[in-house]
């Protein structure tokens, strides 16, 4: 595909900014390791994440203090994929910057920082990065998709959609997350610019699925239903493949209008078995039921039909709340169990949600941020519905943990 001037501006960018990065954001960390995990600083406004490196997750402390590397600009996001890391720049219209790195004898080693448009949902796809700019205009509504090779770490083509044409009921399809799926990518959105205009909708009691042939990102089919509410939520990812190739969706039930929550669904956990493009019509977990009365947030797939899920309650109940409340969902037998182990709710600030799991099944680790100021990673245990405390991370809150296998 022939590539925009605009976008070949950026690649020469690229290639610059490779050749003549600052040695000092190549600086060892002193405490090396292959996990890998993002602290915002603390008593810091404006201010963007360290990235730091730690050899073991379940003992020990860190500390941002003298050590890690500061990256520029605020409100990143994080993708690993391909044995590499990538720290992602949120713009907020302005372009955004996209580093990444390996790691190398136990320490951090960037590859490349390059730019592209600010996008608002990106995935691994094959040995890509598939990015998405989306359009929250109705009078321009056309969205803008990237393709990023993990290999060589450009961007080797580019297109449009129309989301306007997509949803064909007067409003905006806003891509929720994107996820592959074999040799396609399932792209739930919902539906934007309806009653009160911006991320409200005149139709909060359905849910999309948009399916594209990832080989040139044509629209092949849009999966529907109307059990629940639109699938995921705002940079959350709302679909879940797993190894028999089925796929999972959550719908938190948050959808608004004119800025009042408005779904008549509930939160509820819906399936598309494997080969198939149309929801399974023989399965749906009411989680509302299973919870007694929560609403999905959030989840991770551990393996083996287990999720650990973040929920809030009725009264926490919001469009963009992340629940504080961990729980162990099995969707092979539709039971749901709260994790312990934690600290008090009282406690807690937040907790990161771009997190590590080895997909044994049962465990994922997670950072903790407490309103003390200090900050843990929390191994969970799904077998034994636990949560022990780990690494401690001084000088900030923790926002994400991960893995590389390194050289």
């Amino acid at each position: 595909m022939k590539l925009t001037t605009k976008l070949a501006a950026l690649l020469a960018a690229t290639a610059f900014t490779t050749a003549c990065s600052d040695n000092d954001d190549n600086s060892a960390p002193d405490n090396p390791g292959n996990y890998i995990l993002t602290v915002t600083p603390a008593a810091s406004t404006g201010v963007a994440d360290y990235i730091l490196t730690a050899g073991d997750l379940e003992s020990g402390r860190i500390t941002t203090k003298n050590n890690g590397v500061e990256q520029d600009g605020t409100y990143r996001y994080y993708v690993t994929t391909n044995n590499k890391f990538f720290s992602m720049l949120y713009g907020q219209g302005n372009p955004g910057a996209v580093t990444a790195y390996d790691i190398q004898g136990g320490k951090l080693n960037k590859l490349t920082n390059f730019q592209t448009e600010t996008v608002q949902a990106f995935a691994p796809v094959d040995k890509d990065l598939l990015l998405f700019k989306i359009s929250r205009n109705l009078a321009t509504p056309t969205s803008s998709w990237y393709k990023v090779s993990t290999d060589n770490l450009l961007i080797t083509s580019e297109g449009t959609t129309n989301t306007l044409d997509l949803a064909r009921n007067k409003e905006l399809a806003f891509f929720s997350w994107l996820q592959q799926v074999g040799d396609k990518v399932y792209a739930p959105y919902f539906c934007v610019g309806g009653p009160g205009a911006g991320f409200n909708t005149a139709y909060p009691d359905s849910s999309w699925v948009a399916v594209f042939n990832y080989a040139d990102m044509k629209l092949e089919k849009v999966i529907r239903d109307n059990r629940t509410s639109s699938l995921g939520r705002y940079f959350r990812n709302g679909l879940s493949v797993q190894e028999n190739g089925d796929v999972y969706g959550f719908s938190s039930a948050t959808a608004t209008t004119n800025g009042t929550l408005s779904t008549t669904k509930p939160s509820a956990i819906v399936r598309i078995k494997s080969g198939a493009t149309e929801f399974d019509k023989s399965f749906f977990l009411n989680f509302e039921t299973l919870s007694g009365g929560m609403n999905i947030t959030n989840w991770q797939y551990l393996g083996n039909n287990t999720y650990l899920t973040r929920a809030t309650t009725k009264a926490e109940k919001g469009a963009y709340t992340d629940g504080l409340n961990l729980g162990i969902l099995n969707v092979a037998d539709g039971t749901y169990k709260p994790v312990t182990g934690l600290p008090d709710k009282a406690e807690l600030v937040s907790i990161s949600y771009n997190n590590f799991t080895p997909k044994d099944g049962k465990t994922t680790y997670l950072g903790v941020n407490l309103k003390d100021g200090s900050s843990y990673v929390y191994k969970v245990d799904a077998g034994t519905l636990t949560a022990t405390r780990g690494l401690q991370v001084e000088g900030g809150a923790i926002t994400a943990v991960q893995f590389l296998a390194g050289e």
